[in-house]
């Protein structure tokens, strides 16, 4: 959101499956894992989707909204999985067997 080029994330089961996940629907180019100081970090180059607006000031359309935490687990069935960006973004799930991602639009 602030125009960086690459981000730096430390590399655990979550963070490298919602990395998988984004870099198939496009909003990463490419990914590489780091060691550093006995830790893997995953970098990642991102890719800036640009639209113009009225001033000719491009704009990235990004919105993360994290529902589910650790200290407040919620637990939806098919039918309350909310619908994203009025069924034109997507919405990252972790079930009891993977994590999966559902594409609206």
């Amino acid at each position: 959101m602030n125009k960086k080029g690459t981000i730096r994330v430390v590399s655990t089961n979550i963070t490298e499956n919602i990395v998988k996940i984004c870099l198939r629907e496009g909003f990463i180019e490419s990914v590489r894992k780091h060691q550093e100081n006995n830790r893997y970090f995953l970098v990642s180059i991102l890719r800036h989707q640009k639209r113009k607006t009225r001033k000719g000031i491009y704009r990235t359309r990004t919105f993360l909204k994290r529902i589910s935490r650790p200290g407040l687990r919620i637990y939806v069935n098919y039918q309350g999985i909310p619908k994203v960006l009025g069924r034109m973004g997507i919405a990252i799930l972790s079930t009891s067997q993977a994590y999966m991602y559902l594409v609206d639009g």
